[in-house]
């Protein structure tokens, strides 16, 4: 039975579980990553998954933010089990090892929290996964996303990417232009997709690929 989903809702978490909940029934899945229709990645197959696959971390985004999109989304009524001070926001885009995926799934006791006081402007997408990593399994985290969103224009949605912005040399920016640390040594390839993409962009995109 197929069930709506609607974007900042509770049930865009519910929707989450569920698809790593069927991904794990294939025991030879051992890193899940999600996406969207309007990311792209940024390397080959091979680089992607010897890079997921050698990593010692999983990639959840989590930090805090002291303003009404961060601690001003907290519920009172969650405490004591999660306090303001353990509140946390960051990308809904994640990629995490297997281990990891069978907590999130089976987790019964601080998802129903956000069922109930997570709700409207509250956007659980956006706070569910940080909290609870960052609560239960920091040394875990790299504490970062690895799919790349500008998010340098104000509103409630990123930069959305057309056709003629998509260049060789914005390309090689996303692929190689930030520094970061991946299995504790300073890389410059910290994002592997990125996203939002247009779908006239694509054939771009396809000309650009081998380059």
């Amino acid at each position: 039975m197929m069930q709506q989903v609607r974007w900042g809702h509770v049930n865009m978490i519910e929707a989450e579980r569920r698809l790593l909940a069927n991904a794990l029934m294939d025991f030879s899945n051992q890193r899940f990553v999600l996406l969207s229709e309007a990311c792209i990645p940024l390397f080959n197959f091979s680089t992607i998954y010897a890079y997921l696959m050698n990593s010692t971390q999983s990639y959840i985004e989590a930090y805090d933010k002291d303003s009404p999109v961060g601690r001003g989304r907290y519920n009172e009524k969650m405490s004591p089990h999660i306090t303001i001070d353990q509140w946390r926001k960051g990308s809904q885009w994640f990629e995490m090892d297997r281990e990891l995926a069978l907590e999130v799934v089976s987790d019964q006791f601080y998802f129903p929290l956000f069922q109930s006081y997570c709700a409207n402007a509250c956007y659980s997408d956006e706070h569910y996964l940080p909290t609870f990593v960052t609560m239960k399994f920091t040394p875990k985290n790299s504490n970062r996303t690895l799919t790349w969103v500008d998010w340098s224009r104000p509103g409630i949605h990123p930069v959305t990417y057309l056709r003629p912005l998509v260049t060789v040399e914005f390309l090689k920016a996303l692929r190689h232009g930030s520094q970061c640390e991946y299995n504790g040594q300073s890389s410059n390839i910290c994002y592997l997709f990125a996203r939002k993409f247009s779908t006239d962009s694509l054939i771009r995109l396809l000309t650009f690929a081998p380059k």
